[in-house]
C-alpha cells in the first residue's frame, strides 16, 4: 500500500513539475515570438532605409556626371537610356 501512495506521490511531484515547466516555456515562447515581431519589423525599416539610401547613392552618381565627372558617363548614359524606356512605357499606358 505504502509502494501504490510513494508512486502516487511521485507521479504528482512528477506532474506537477511538467506543468510548471509547460507555464514557463509557454511565457518564454510568447515573449520569444513578441521579440521576433520587433526584430522582423525592424529588419523591414532597415530594408526600407537601405533601399532609399541606394536610389540616393545612384542619383549622386548620376549627378556627379552630369557635373562634369567623366568617371561614370557610361553609367550615367545608361541610367538615362532606361529612365527614357521607363517615361515611354508610362506614355504608351496612359494614352491607352
Amino acid at each position: 500500500m505504502s509502494n501504490t501512495l510513494e508512486a502516487i506521490h511521485l507521479l504528482e511531484k512528477t506532474l506537477q513539475n511538467l506543468l510548471s515547466n509547460y507555464e514557463f516555456l509557454k511565457k518564454e515562447n510568447t515573449i520569444l515570438l513578441q521579440n521576433n515581431q520587433v526584430l522582423q519589423q525592424q529588419l523591414l525599416e532597415k530594408e526600407q532605409i537601405l533601399i532609399t539610401q541606394k536610389k540616393e547613392f545612384d542619383l549622386l552618381k548620376i549627378a556627379k556626371t552630369i557635373e562634369g565627372s567623366s568617371s561614370n558617363t557610361k553609367d550615367t548614359k545608361l541610367k538615362i537610356n532606361s529612365l527614357i524606356k521607363e517615361i515611354d512605357k508610362c506614355i504608351i499606358q496612359l494614352q491607352e
